[in-house]
């Protein structure tokens, strides 16, 4: 999904190290693909970008997924109201992410939304996009002006970019985005989700100072690991490390209080996290109660142990006083 540090204690390259992490990419997008089939949620762009898992994923993955797709939208759809759509929206490490495509069919795109990941992931997305017309349709609906600028690794229209860069030069990351018409004037609302895990703690407080001193008005929503110096996080990481997918930043992610104050020691002026089952508590009653339906759960304190090990960080700092801070679940 993004960008990994170097592992001392691992005898491979990093370019081992960056394979596995763009794995996780294939992982999470398969996921997302077979609980839309079992009707978690719809996205109908989803299966343009990957195939369908060969087998059945775990009703509790599912519902992990629920809630994580939920509760980032949750707070995007948050971020446009405040500034009634007049913004953009940066996806770091946005791997096949339809989100785009899913805003335009509400009518909520932001005045551009970018995209960056790993060159291989934005390459194959690009050949996704330019041979599929239900994803090329709607960035040439919403595209005004000269034709769209595609080469090997970027894609830029007037709503839509698609970068390859590495996050872990903030410099490289500025310079593309700059070169595709990002407004450092603009509200801007950047994401991450299991991306800034891969880095280590210097490489992703360098990202979080950045994004804090290039925009007056912005939000970083980050979804990642939490309340890992337990036994069950423990497994986590040794799950993750037999895959050769070395967790970098992990000691920021031993509490919701380390995910906090990294935000707030990174130059943000405000900062929250919860963990995923609180997320999932606050979610439209209604609608969890449907995708309760949908399969048995067997193991329910598995799912409750999964989703305390995972959380949504926020933080914002609001120089148009367009009331940010107050943007909660």
């Amino acid at each position: 999904m993004a960008a990994p540090g170097r592992d001392p204690f691992h005898a491979g390259s990093a370019d081992e190290a960056d394979e596995a992490v763009r794995g996780t990419c294939e992982d999470a997008s398969i996921c997302k693909r077979f609980a839309v089939s079992v009707g978690y949620w719809k996205d109908p762009y989803i299966q343009y970008f990957v195939r369908q898992a060969k087998e059945r994923k775990a009703p509790e993955i599912n519902r992990g997924y629920y809630a994580r797709v939920h509760g980032i939208s949750h707070l995007l759809k948050a971020f446009l109201k405040k500034t009634e759509c007049n913004c953009q929206v940066i996806n770091l490490g946005a791997g096949m992410d339809t989100m785009f495509w899913r805003l335009k069919d509400e009518n909520l795109l932001p005045r551009k939304y970018f995209e960056v990941d790993f060159p291989t992931i934005v390459t194959r997305k690009i050949y996704n996009i330019k041979s599929k017309p239900p994803l090329s349709k709607p960035i040439m609906e919403s595209h005004s002006g000269e034709s769209l600028l595609i080469d090997a690794h970027s894609l830029d229209s007037c709503r839509y970019s698609i970068i390859g860069a590495d996050l872990r030069s903030s410099s490289e990351l500025e310079e593309k985005l700059k070169k595709f018409n990002m407004d450092t004037q603009l509200p801007t609302l950047l994401i991450t989700e299991c991306v800034l895990v891969y880095m280590t703690p210097q490489q992703s407080a360098s990202l979080l100072k950045w994004a804090a001193s290039t925009f007056q008005t912005a939000m970083f929503i980050n979804y990642e690991q939490v309340n890992m110096a337990d036994r069950f996080g423990q497994i986590m990481i040794e799950n993750l490390q037999r895959r050769q997918c070395n967790l970098a930043g992990v000691e920021v992610c031993w509490s919701l209080e380390s995910q906090k104050e990294r935000l707030l020691l990174n130059g943000w002026e405000a900062a929250n996290a919860i963990d995923m089952m609180k997320v999932y508590s606050s979610l439209p009653q209604a609608d969890v109660k449907r995708i309760e339906g949908l399969e048995f759960l067997d193991e329910k304190e598995l799912l409750e142990q999964l989703m305390q090990h995972y959380c949504i960080s926020w933080a914002t700092k609001d120089s148009c006083n367009l009331g940010l801070e107050t943007i909660t679940f």
